[in-house]
């Protein structure tokens, strides 16, 4: 079935969304779906954190994990995205000191119906982008300095175009409460240890022994919690919003290649928050398998030459430029231009 381009304005709106009140029913069955997932997370997390806290201290050891786990969360729900964006030193940009990549970022938002979020650049040479926040309304995207210099304007309009499509589905609440959350689990697992001794103990050391299992697998909780389907829809939508499914296509490509070349010092010193990003930024994970933080990037490509091919991006739509409406540089200015070889093994290329 064809993709509705739900963000292309010069395509129309299909009559079927035309209606006012499919649209608000839609808009409702979404916001309850994310408030479901939301609560279903939290609960899974939190029952993690108690077991942990019974096994330290028993009774009174629960009690403390489910009042700290009830603190973190309400802390997490405020701060979780200002958390994240300083673990990989995250800088904000305004249009001044970068107006080719703030105002692409903005009519991606415009396209999208969603408020203009805070930008980021990240220095990092690693290819790499996530968004975060509790809110379309305080929501924040960022790209590494590696993104921005080796993918073409085009490409760099698919990946941000993809992350807010993460924002526009509240995504950012999920990832932002679940990277906390989990570095939380992992922490506590460790005090294990140490205090796995304490009388309090129901299971003395083999409640040390488990503790010490279950610290690895909390990362395995989070990643089975977090659905890989999100990443294709985040897809899926994203394609509908910059109107292009084959710039996000070659620019996953190209992530791809750069992510397994580059090292990226803060993502594996901070693995919990591995999930956030476009691709999975940790040295470690290269495989597609059931416990995997994202999709196989081949089938992703896949999915977005089928929309390509369905008929999204054939209307055309303007080539970003990769220069501000004043004409000074912008993030671009060092960045090569990709050949149409380099496209994602595809005879053409999205730029021309």
């Amino acid at each position: 079935m064809a993709a509705i381009p739900i963000f292309k304005p010069e395509a129309g709106v299909p009559d079927a969304l035309s209606r006012p009140y499919l649209k608000l029913n839609r808009k409702r069955i979404t916001a309850a779906m994310n408030y479901v997932r939301t609560a279903m997370l939290l609960a899974g997390m939190t029952a993690l954190f108690m077991g942990i806290g019974f096994m330290i201290g028993g009774q009174s050891g629960m009690m403390i994990a489910l009042a700290v786990a009830a603190a973190m969360n309400l802390f997490s729900y405020w701060n979780a995205d200002k958390m994240v964006l300083r673990m990989h030193h995250a800088r904000e940009v305004d249009e001044r000191s970068a107006p080719d990549y703030y105002h692409l970022v903005q009519g991606l938002a415009r396209n999208a119906g969603l408020p203009m979020p805070k930008v980021y650049i990240i220095d990092n040479p690693q290819p790499n982008a996530f968004a975060t926040g509790r809110n379309p309304q305080n929501a924040a995207v960022a790209a590494t300095t590696g993104l921005l210099n080796m993918l073409s304007p085009e490409e760099v309009a698919g990946v941000m175009a993809h992350e807010l499509a993460h924002v526009k589905n509240h995504d950012t609440l999920i990832m932002t409460i679940t990277a906390t959350i989990a570095g939380a689990i992992s922490m506590l697992a460790n005090f294990a240890f140490f205090f796995g001794g304490n009388r309090n103990n129901p299971l003395g050391i083999v409640g040390v022994i488990v503790m010490m299992i279950v610290a690895p697998m909390a990362a395995m909780v989070v990643q089975m919690a977090i659905s890989r389907t999100r990443e294709y829809a985040a897809d899926r939508m994203g394609a509908q919003i910059c109107g292009e499914p084959l710039w996000l296509a070659s620019a996953l490509g190209k992530i791809a290649n750069g992510v397994e070349r580059i090292h990226n010092p803060d993502a594996e010193a901070n693995p919990a928050t591995a999930h956030m990003f476009i691709m999975n930024p940790l040295s470690g994970e290269r495989m597609d398998n059931l416990f995997s933080t994202h999709p196989n990037t081949r089938n992703r490509i896949d999915e977005l030459r089928k929309l390509a091919d369905g008929g999204l991006g054939t209307g055309g739509r303007a080539t970003f430029s990769g220069r501000s409406p004043s004409g000074s540089s912008g993030p671009w200015e060092s960045a090569v231009r990709p050949t149409r070889s380099s496209a994602v093994n595809r005879p053409k290329g999205p730029w021309g």
